[in-house]
């Protein structure tokens, strides 16, 4: 039973410390739009989609004004487009993202997620098809995100696909240059991807996935914040108790929305998915978090430990809050997209190698970094690569991110808006990758991943 004082700092942490409903996704499969034809293809996929997701944007709207919680996006999540335009012997697979685009746009949704590959084993045809087409699919589509799962703690890392992988984000910043590279925003290359992730650019709809599905991602780094000023200078573990039972408050309140945007659009409900995810917003930032704990500035000694802290007591709480906890849920550090992270990054305490490391124990990996528009596509394949092999070893989902900036240099910034926010560029090695990449095959999986 709620009291008085139960609701008022519910609404405290709507009010003052930026609680949100990041998203509510829904899931689509696809499978039954696959046809021989691209164009009975795209009708079918245009046709699904809007006649599924017709009410999304108005039923999270009303949810919204009704029951005072702001949703900030609404958003599409379909099954990985290498599945479903494999059916057609078309080796351009373009008009299927503008098909995405279309019906994103007739829904009224902020972004659809799902042109993808799954490729951790190996590339068919329409996967390689599907991959080659994403820079010319993101320069010219507006909503449409992409995503490309490279590896896996069972099929270990397929490095014929990151060294393509470098070269389609170079392209990808090459082709939409005018806006800063901005294409590569919204292309995200995976290690270990979930099915369920509502949170773009890497959000897909699974294959073991329902007809249809209602996820929804919660974020509130500014709750957590406030919540440990209140316990400045106690122990770790009060730390990671006060964490644990403020991300169960927050995750309540999530499924709550789910229940009922499930209910309302008499589809399934799926999972919640608590992500700290900050925003540019001041009082919005992970860096803060960690800096609340005692560090001066993020990226110091001692962050990697105090984001191990933060990511495991936010899944505690999560898992106590909700039985149908999924996704990424823990703690995001997309640099360009957290306040304190781009002045950590300005201030230089925060390089590339710290992210790497904070990235083992972090619930995704290097997001939104912007690196001088000159690196390599070698250098990119590596830094994918790095990222994978910890994904792999360590049985989780991790992911790259990068823009490499056209015509930027180290000292210069990004400026991409919105919740995308902006990016000082930040230096990478200049040492050849070259030679290792060259080499392709596949990393094996390791030892551990032969659990059967």
């Amino acid at each position: 039973m709620l009291n008085q004082k139960d609701i008022l700092s519910t609404i405290e942490m709507i009010d003052q410390q930026h609680l949100d409903i990041r998203t509510i996704t829904m899931g689509i499969s696809l499978l039954s739009c696959c046809d021989p034809s691209v164009g009975k293809a795209c009708g079918k996929i245009y046709d699904k989609i809007t006649r599924y997701a017709e009410h999304l944007v108005r039923t999270g709207e009303d949810i919204e004004r009704e029951f005072g919680i702001p949703i900030v996006h609404k958003r599409i999540a379909v099954t990985p487009m290498a599945l479903v335009a494999g059916a057609s012997a078309e080796e351009d697979y373009v008009p299927f993202a503008l098909t995405l685009d279309k019906a994103a746009r007739t829904c009224g949704v902020n972004f659809i997620g799902g042109y993808s590959a799954l490729v951790q084993k190996g590339m068919t045809q329409a996967d390689e098809r599907l991959i080659r087409s994403i820079p010319e699919a993101l320069a010219r589509t507006e909503l449409v995100c992409a995503s490309v799962n490279v590896g896996s703690t069972r099929a270990g890392i397929n490095m014929d696909a990151v060294a393509l992988m470098g070269k389609i984000v170079k392209e990808t910043a090459d082709k939409t240059a005018a806006q800063d590279g901005l294409g590569c925003a919204k292309l995200v290359v995976f290690c270990n991807a979930v099915e369920d992730n509502p949170f773009m650019a890497g959000a897909f709809h699974g294959v073991g996935e329902a007809e249809k599905v209602i996820n929804v991602g919660v974020s509130g780094p500014g709750v957590v914040c406030h919540a440990l000023e209140s316990v400045r200078g106690k122990p770790f573990d009060v730390v990671a108790e006060t964490v644990k039972k403020t991300a169960f408050r927050v995750t309540r309140m999530g499924q709550m929305v789910a229940q009922e945007a499930s209910r309302r659009l008499d589809t399934p409900f799926g999972i919640v998915d608590l992500s700290l995810a900050p925003t540019p917003a001041v009082g919005d930032s992970v860096a803060r978090i960690l800096e609340e704990m005692g560090l001066e500035t993020c990226g110091t000694h001692g962050t990697t430990a105090a984001l191990a802290l933060l990511n495991d007591a936010v899944k505690k709480g999560g898992v106590m809050a909700s039985s149908s906890v999924g996704g990424l849920s823990g703690a995001f550090i997309p640099v360009s997209e957290d306040e304190g992270m781009i002045a950590a990054a300005k201030k230089g305490t925060l390089c590339m190698d710290k992210l790497e490391a904070m990235t083992c124990v972090c619930s995704v990996g290097l997001d939104m970094i912007a690196v001088p528009g000159d690196t390599p596509a070698s250098t990119i394949s590596a830094i994918i690569a790095d990222e994978a092999a910890i994904g792999m070893v360590n049985g989780k989902t991790t992911a790259v991110r990068i823009i490499p900036a056209p015509g930027k240099q180290v000292g210069d910034s990004v400026e991409m808006g919105g919740l995308l926010g902006s990016a000082p560029v930040m230096p990478v090695h200049g040492e050849s990758s070259e030679a290792f990449i060259a080499r392709g095959g596949r990393i094996p999986a390791p030892l551990h991943s032969l659990k059967n």
